[in-house]
Parts: structure tokens; C-alpha cells; sequence
């Protein structure tokens, strides 16, 4: 099942997916459920059961292009996110990081836009260095504390795409990421919420960010340094995870520039392949079994 949170004539709403494009509007087939995906998971496993069962064998209400999309869960009450968790990218920075605990920081769910949902570019007056990373979003549908490993997934409602565009000049200002992480809108996640049950194994799986169309980073997702079991096991011993939690699996490796073609970087770490993010360009997130996260980039309203 694949589930989206969406806004139609600004009145919020969840639809489960009937196809690629349209989906059964939740607020009209069952009342009953909470307008909003972080509840409808509140209810534990019975709200996934009663969504599915409301639209099931239904035509589609709405298409995706007759509403906007907010960020699959738009209210979270945590979005942790791993700094340099893919293997790859820990060589291509030449950074360190410990090989027995994550390197996690928040972000604020008023950094996050919904698919086909503009992210906002700095003004180059205040950061030149804008930078896409593609990555695996793993949504929790069962809190608890003190979680095993072994029964970590079991905790997980589904997962999604996100793209955690990273403003680098401010992240580079402390030693917590802090702003250069929360740039209003500067990330997305989307577009869907897909279930276990039909992602299957994470691990079998790639994720491809594109720039204008071109691959820009690509990494298996069993690169990973720290698995889903792990990070969400480290998580519950310091508080209890909760339903609608967002867990954001870090980026992979960069890929190598097209024959003859350069980038000027001006962030504080130089990576090979990056392309700095500026208004105009279009950038997707595509997760294989899972689908694809697209964004027009456009500048900040609020630029000096």
C-alpha cells in the first residue's frame, strides 16, 4: 500500500494509491480516520488496516496533479537524519566518523517540502553551496524504548524518499550541523509512504539522485555503515520512538562529472561530482521498488 498526505483547496487530507497517478481520498470513504498520516499510525496497526480496507477495489477520487503534496508525514515529531552513513561517502569526504555509533542530527519539519513542491535556494549573497542528498526515509508506525535489533522492523509503518538538501556554508559554522540542516524548505519527502509488505527488503534496493536528468549519486542501500535495525535499536535507548517518526538514512557517494564538463564548488569540504543545487534546475530522488521524489529548485522569496 502506498499512501500520501495531500491538500486539496488547502483542507488536508490522506489518499492510498490506486495506480501511479490517482489515489482514493481517505476524508471521503472513511470520515472516521484522522485527516492526517501521523494519526491515522497513532491508531497502531489497525489505521493502516482500516485505510487499506476503505479504499480497497475503489476507483480514484483525485490525481496527484489536481493537489499538492505535503511532505508524507507533514507533522513529525522527530526527522533524525545520519551524517556520512554510506561507505562511499565517508571515502569521498575523507572524513571520520565512529564505526560503533551513528552520527545523527534533527531536523525541523519546516525545512521539508512535499513532491513537486519547490525547495527554496539561498540567496548566493548568503550561501553559494547548496547541495542535494538523496536518501532512504524510514517512517515509524509502533513506538517503544529499549527496541532490539531483532525486532526493530517490525516497528517500521513503511518507508519513502527524501532529499536532504544541505545548505553547507552554515553547516559548517558549529560543530552541530544546526541551520545549514534547516533552511526553510530546503528538503523534500515524498511522495508516497510505500509499506513493507510491497518495498520488500531494503537492502535489495539502490537510490539515484538526479540533477537536470543527470545521475549525480548512486549507492546501493546496503551500503550502509549503520543498518535500519541498528539506528532504530540506538534511537529507542535514549527515548521512546513514536509513531510518524522520521528516520533519514544518510546519502551515497557522489558520481564522477560527464566527459568535459566542470563544477565550481564553494562548499567548505570539496566532494568530486557535486553540482551545486541553484534556482531553475530540477532534482529527483528515485528509490528503486519504491518510486521518485521531484523538486524544482526556485530562490528564496526571502533573499537579500
Amino acid at each position: 500500500m502506498r499512501l500520501v498526505s495531500y491538500r486539496d483547496r488547502g483542507a488536508p487530507g490522506v489518499g492510498v494509491m490506486a495506480d501511479d497517478t490517482g489515489f482514493v481520498a481517505l476524508p471521503k470513504v472513511a470520515p472516521d480516520l484522522p485527516r492526517g498520516l501521523r494519526g491515522i499510525l497513532e491508531l497502531g496497526e489497525a489505521g493502516l488496516r482500516r485505510a487499506r480496507a476503505a479504499a480497497e477495489s475503489r476507483a480514484p477520487d483525485l490525481r496527484l496533479d489536481q493537489v499538492s503534496l505535503d511532505p508524507v508525514i507533514p507533522d513529525p515529531q522527530a526527522i533524525w537524519c545520519l551524517a556520512l552513513n554510506f561507505k562511499r561517502h565517508i571515502e569521498e569526504t575523507r572524513l571520520s566518523t565512529s564505526p560503533d555509533h551513528p552520527q545523527i542530527f534533527l531536523r525541523i519539519p519546516a525545512s521539508q517540502v512535499g513532491h513537486n513542491q519547490p525547495m527554496l535556494c539561498p540567496d548566493p549573497k548568503i550561501a553559494r553551496a547548496y547541495d542535494y542528498e538523496g536518501e532512504l526515509a524510514v517512517i515509524i508506525g509502533r513506538g517503544g524504548r529499549h527496541i532490539p535489533e531483532r525486532e526493530a522492523l517490525s516497528h517500521v509503518a513503511g518507508y519513502s524518499c527524501y532529499n536532504e538538501g544541505s545548505v553547507r556554508e552554515f553547516q559548517a559554522h558549529n560543530r552541530q550541523f544546526g541551520l545549514g540542516k534547516n533552511f526553510e524548505r530546503s528538503g523534500s519527502f515524498g511522495p508516497w509512504l510505500m509499506t513493507p509488505d510491497e518495498f520488500g527488503d531494503p537492502y535489495a534496493q539502490t537510490v539515484t539522485t538526479r540533477l537536470n536528468g543527470v545521475d549525480r549519486q548512486r549507492g546501493a542501500l546496503d551500503d550502509m555503515l549503520f543498518t535500519i535495525e541498528k539506528v532504530i535499536s540506538y534511537l529507542s535507548t535514549g527515548y521512546a520512538i513514536r509513531p510518524g517518526d522520521v528516520i533519514s538514512m544518510g546519502a551515497p557517494g557522489a558520481l564522477p562529472l560527464r566527459p568535459g564538463e566542470t563544477a565550481e564548488q564553494f562548499g567548505p569540504i570539496k566532494v568530486a561530482g557535486v553540482v551545486h543545487m541553484k534556482p531553475g534546475d530540477v532534482v529527483s530522488v528515485e528509490i528503486t521498488g519504491l518510486g521518485t521524489l521531484v523538486n524544482p529548485i526556485v530562490a528564496d522569496d526571502t533573499a537579500i
